[in-house]
């Protein structure tokens, strides 16, 4: 019989091929987990752009029980899916941010919250303005919070639903493509199964979308000093 590692809970593998009773649920898990970053801010903890990325290499595995006999119509249907549960998640985030005003700013820190991440959106949305909805699809963190600040600052409704379908819609189809076409060309190409390197792929992903984050707060300690 195998134990359960929580280690696993920081795998996005794990959601993927999860199975209930023999079922695979890991279609229902990933966009669940998409709506979740947003709408229910807990994006700083759950995998994102590395979980699209394996969606596009699992494909097939998801889209099992809901195959449309081809290829590319399958992987298009699943980055739909994952865009509509962005979307949905987002316009959720905006709905908190518009409730519940200056609330987090006056709300202690806790296990799921966490205040400075808050700021660090509110920086960047400051930065980008319109822009940082898109933007802020790929960036970890900022991305959870980015649609909370515009409720919170009352963004025109139409353009936050404009921008949060353009910005949905290029992050679930770049990653999710990504992953299926380059497993392929891997595969086909250079006989590289890139299912054996999922802890590689997972850390470079989260090394590359962080990057830019963790850039920011360098420049900005350094202007303080």
């Amino acid at each position: 019989m195998n134990h359960f590692d929580w280690k696993q809970l920081f795998n996005p593998e794990f959601y993927i091929l999860l199975e209930l009773g023999g079922v695979k649920i890991g279609l229902y898990v990933v966009l669940f987990i998409v709506f979740a970053e947003t709408g229910l801010l807990a994006g700083f903890f759950l995998p994102g752009d590395s979980l699209l990325f394996l969606c596009g290499i699992y494909s097939q595995a998801l889209m099992h029980d809901f195959s449309l006999g081809n290829d590319f119509l399958n992987v298009t249907v699943l980055a739909l899916l994952i865009s509509a549960m962005g979307i949905l998640g987002n316009l959720t985030g905006y709905w908190f941010g518009g409730r519940s005003g200056t609330y987090l700013y006056n709300k202690e820190d806790t296990l799921l919250y966490k205040k400075k991440y808050l700021y660090q959106s509110k920086d960047f949305f400051d930065k980008y303005g319109i822009k940082a909805v898109v933007f802020a699809r790929f960036l970890p963190i900022v991305r959870t919070f980015a649609p909370v600040i515009a409720g919170i600052v009352e963004m025109d409704k139409k353009k936050f639903i404009f921008f949060t379908v353009v910005g949905s819609l290029l992050w679930s189809f770049t990653m999710t493509f990504a992953g299926h076409y380059l497993y392929e060309l891997f595969l086909i190409q250079f006989k590289i199964d890139l299912k054996h390197y999922i802890e590689y792929i997972v850390i470079g992903i989260i090394m590359l979308t962080t990057f830019p984050v963790v850039l920011k707060l360098l420049k900005k300690r350094v202007h303080k000093e």
